[in-house]
């Protein structure tokens, strides 16, 4: 329990590294290349970016947060890419779900953590009428490490009390 609690202090520093990472990546204005592979999807988290929509392939309504913070529906298009490749593009925000009407084309905007480790486009300004959906934020990243490491190190002080308490007891036990 004490290794469980010395590996999640080393993961509190990992990630406060990588958070700052992410931060000084959000005020890079440079756009780079959407990453196409999985591999490459870390390296430019939080990056300006552009993609082509050769196609819409779906556009789904799920809950996100507006600019301004209000909850309510964010609209995401899964495209099909020149090359076989498919992406996630945040079109933007609305009150409700109804569904948002869109044909593809060119996007710009953020990229941000996407669905089953790719990358998804925040696009920026908004597409199809909508409105601004909230920016990918490294601050939405928890980093809860340092309560862990309390957590296992209070569990092996637990574990070391009840013990003494087992060994005292049976040491009375055998001084009877």
């Amino acid at each position: 329990m004490v290794w469980l609690g010395i590996w999640q202090l080393h993961r509190a520093d990992w990630k406060a590294e990588l958070l700052r990472r992410y931060d000084a990546a959000l005020a890079m204005s440079a756009d780079v290349p959407f990453p196409r592979e999985k591999e490459a999807v870390e390296g430019v988290l939080y990056r300006h970016s552009s993609l082509d929509c050769a196609r819409v392939l779906s556009i789904d309504a799920v809950s996100g947060r507006n600019d301004k913070g209000a909850a309510g529906w964010a609209h995401v298009a899964r495209c099909a890419l020149d090359g076989g490749a498919q992406a996630d593009v945040v079109l933007g925000w609305s009150n409700g779900p109804e569904g948002a009407t869109w044909g593809g084309g060119k996007v710009t905007g953020i990229i941000g953590p996407g669905r089953d480790g790719e990358a998804r486009l925040v696009a920026a300004p908004p597409l199809a009428g909508l409105a601004a959906n909230a920016a990918p934020d490294p601050a939405d990243i928890p980093n809860n490490h340092l309560a862990y490491a309390g957590q296992w190190f209070f569990f092996a002080a637990t574990a070391l009390v009840i013990y003494v308490l087992a060994l005292r007891r049976k040491w009375k036990g055998i001084a009877r």
